[in-house]
């Protein structure tokens, strides 16, 4: 009897359990109180575990009653257990919080290792890590900005293969290449602030910069067509510091060459008790004068930003950004020779070109407001508004056509200089949603895919007076700076006013799903539409493209990855153009090839990037000329631009005491098959050689709170010019005559940096040690001469 009442009484007691409920749930945070995602938790002497979600949210369902420990370990943080005793149906809810592993930093020179670069998904568009993506891309993170002492964007993208200044347009913007493509977008926060297809670039100011991020490869196929951010060359994206949820900040005073003082501040804290509202603002003022006489600067940048967690899976970012930059227009120096020469005249720093009064200014303001939502723990919802205001007014002097003597003789050192004042405004904007999933299971085969569409509109104004022949100046002289009185005396001196503008709209569909077979195998697949409308004041232009892409991503070992994929862009802006039976050519489209391999090594503090590439442009709507090289007012299908080459990464901690950043790229860019510009010769400004290496040496124990660090930078020799066939005449091309090559040049950088305690920070800046002299030349009509040797202080103090 008593047997069966045992029996009875275990039988129940099982069924009781079976059906038991309990669960545990909780949060997890870090130190200063921010989420951390993806930490591992696992029931103490079990195999049954999860992962906190992206913010930091675990759960753990279906247990029953009794004691458990829980588990929670995440790279860079102290390992942590916890006893919990659940209850029948009982649902305990814990918070817990993560203690730093000070032997480790988790900021490195790339950028957070256990984080995704922030906003980097608004680019991608999926949930991944930068090396588990089928694209390069490199992260240039805040610390190193601060370690090299960065103030514009070339300073900082130098750290990055294969990308090169263009041309700075006479000190008054930086436009940046790669992969051979003049001009690649620089985007804020995701959106295009200079709308220009040319990419003439932007100024911003570093103090706001979380990190820059440079996407090569398969960007296009989120971003949309080659006039716009699909750029086959890539893009560099700026990204802006966000709140932060404990109270902190630094104010810097820095002191340098050509009279540069600069005070700048960032501040950051939570709002509420609950610490769901928190702000941060950044700015900066600044004043310098240049290396040349007469040329001076001044700015004004503020960055404040606002974040609210209205619960557990809710946030919503807004950010503003805004920049006055005020400053003197270099026209640089001359070339004291024919096209195929170089005889680039070195300008004495005492002789100024232009006038007195030249002036560039600059407002830029850009506003973003994000919003997230986690649906469940592996779908999320993404809504993005970016927006951004450029004002620029330019007024200053010109150079002209070289002049010549009584025996039309070229006098290479006499100038025709002219004056002119324009004005542009460019209004850009992007919608975007998203629709994320992160590893859903279809059977043994796991899904990470996006499904999203976005809505860009642009608008640009342009006005222009100019006249190209004021007076002529001699440069081996010096120069009279005074602006002549019938410039501002008499109105029609300057010829009348020319107008122009553009307005497009883009509505783009876009959908990825990164497929996991297995440990080694994944593919990539992807797709974007994307229909544009462009109007100008006499005509509007509609297009629409079709854009795949495909890859496949093999993991032969751990932590390295083999990739290979195919995209294209369309590229829209000659679409309309006709042939010899009066039928529109429709859009030119680039075909991309990449392959490589990337690795990380150490615990991610070692990253390798190996990458292959090859662009193509065989679908060109090329001018067709007759005998005589002239236009015959049609065009045909055909050419082939082509863009092939290599691009190595190294960067991380190889010690724990020792950062690097090595790169090298070479770049094969040729103009192939094409009707206007000779076989074989390359796009102006590619070098074919780019290499850069930097190091910084953290000291322990005897001199602890010393660091000492070093770059060095090299820039090929490159065309000064495209090689003209016989049609092009334009910006100092001579048909059929081949452009000289700028000469190569290296830079050499230093930098010491003492932490007097955990507050004070001085730090000493070295450029150009070596004095070495290169020029970044737009054509002939801007040569202008990097910075020579300077030094620079920064006094820091954190709080």
């Amino acid at each position: 009897m008593l047997n069966k009442i045992a029996v009875l009484f275990f039988s129940v007691f099982a069924v009781q359990l079976s059906y038991s409920q309990a669960t545990i749930k909780g949060t997890i945070f870090n130190e200063n109180k921010e989420t951390v995602a993806f930490a591992n938790v696992l029931i103490k002497g079990t195999v049954k575990g999860t992962a906190s979600n992206e913010t930091g949210s675990f759960e753990l369902k279906n247990l029953s009653w009794g004691d458990y420990t829980i588990e929670i370990s995440s790279v860079g943080f102290k390992p942590y257990s916890r006893r919990i005793s659940l209850k029948n149906d009982e649902v305990v809810t814990v918070t817990v919080t993560l203690q730093n592993d000070t032997t480790l930093e988790e900021v490195e020179v790339f950028g957070n290792r256990f984080q995704h670069p922030d906003k980097i998904e608004a680019l991608t568009r999926l949930p991944l890590e930068p090396y588990e993506q089928i694209q390069s891309i490199s992260i240039i993170s805040d610390k190193l900005i601060k370690q090299q002492g960065n103030l514009s964007i070339a300073d900082a993208t130098k750290n990055v293969p294969g990308v090169y200044t263009f041309a700075t347009y006479g000190n008054k913007r930086e436009s940046m290449s790669s992969r051979g493509f003049r001009g690649i977008p620089i985007l804020k926060n995701g959106v295009r602030v200079h709308s220009d297809f040319r990419g003439t670039g932007i100024l911003t100011d570093m103090q706001g910069v979380d990190n820059i991020q440079v996407l090569k490869g398969a960007a296009s196929i989120t971003q949309g067509v080659a006039t716009d951010l699909g750029s086959p060359g890539g893009i560099i994206n700026i990204v802006t510091k966000t709140p932060k949820y404990y109270y902190g900040g630094k104010v810097s005073l820095r002191g340098g060459s050509f009279g540069q003082a600069r005070t700048a501040f960032d501040v950051y804290g939570p709002l509420t008790d609950k610490e769901n509202m928190a702000f941060r603002i950044n700015g900066a003022l600044e004043r310098a004068d240049g290396f040349r006489s007469g040329v001076s600067s001044e700015r004004f940048y503020i960055n404040p930003s606002f974040e609210w967690k209205i619960d557990d899976n809710t946030k919503v970012t807004a950010e503003l950004d805004y920049m006055d930059d005020s400053r003197t227009p270099d026209l640089g120096t001359v070339n004291l020779g024919e096209n195929d020469v170089n005889a680039i005249y070195n300008l004495p720093y005492n002789q100024f070109l232009g006038f007195e009064n030249d002036k560039s200014l600059t407002k830029n303001t850009t506003y973003s407001l994000r919003f997230s939502r986690e649906l469940t723990d592996k779908l999320s919802l993404k809504a993005a508004y970016y927006k951004s205001d450029l004002d620029l007014v330019d007024k200053g002097a010109s150079l002209g056509g070289v002049v010549v003597d009584d025996l039309d003789n070229p006098v290479y050192n006499l100038r025709n200089r002219g004056y002119g004042v324009s004005t542009r405004k460019d209004i850009n904007s992007v919608l975007q949603f998203d629709l994320i999933g992160d590893e859903l299971f279809t059977g043994a085969i796991s899904h990470t895919f996006q499904v999203g569409f976005d809505y860009r509109a642009s608008r640009f104004n342009t006005t222009n007076r100019s006249n190209p022949s004021v007076d002529v100046i001699d440069v081996f002289a010096n120069v009279d700076r005074r602006l002549p009185t019938e410039v501002t005396s008499n109105p029609d001196f300057l010829g009348e006013e020319s107008l122009a503008g553009s307005e497009s709209r883009a509505l783009g569909f876009v959908a990825q799903d990164v497929i996991t077979f297995n440990s080694w195998l994944k593919t990539f697949l992807g797709v974007r539409y994307s229909k544009t409308q462009t109007s100008t004041v006499t005509e509007t232009t509609d297009s629409d493209a079709f854009n795949p892409l495909a890859g496949i991503f093999l993991t032969p070992f751990e932590n390295v990855n083999v990739f290979a994929s195919y995209t294209n862009s369309s590229y829209p802006r000659t679409g309309t153009r006709l042939d010899s039976n009066g039928n529109a050519l429709g859009n030119e489209r680039f075909d991309q090839l990449e392959a490589g391999v990337k690795a990380n090594w150490y615990n991610s503090r070692l990253r390798f990037n190996l990458t292959l590439f090859k662009i193509n442009n065989k679908d060109i709507n090329l001018p067709v000329y007759d005998e005589n090289w002239v236009t015959t007012g049609f065009y045909a299908k055909g050419g082939n631009d082509e863009r092939k080459g290599i691009e190595v990464e190294l960067s991380g901690r190889v010690l724990e005491n020792l950062e690097i950043i090595t790169g090298y790229s070479y770049i094969d860019a040729q103009y192939k098959e094409h009707t206007s510009y000779v076989y074989g010769s390359a796009p102006l400004n590619t070098p074919k050689h780019t290499y850069n290496i930097y190091a910084n040496y953290s000291f322990k124990n005897t001199l602890e709170g010393l660091s000492l660090g070093g770059g060095v930078y090299f820039t090929g020799e490159r065309p000064i010019n495209d090689w003209s066939s016989g049609a092009v005449t334009h910006e100092g091309i001579v048909p059929n005559q081949k452009p000289f090559d700028v000469e190569a040049y290296t830079q050499v950088n230093l930098q010491a940096a003492y932490n007097f305690n955990p507050h004070w920070n001085f730090r000493v800046i070295a450029n150009n040690v070596f004095n070495e002299i290169g020029y970044n030349a737009y054509r002939t009509r801007y040569i202008n001469q990097t910075t020579p040797r300077n030094f620079a202080g920064v006094l820091t103090y954190n709080f």
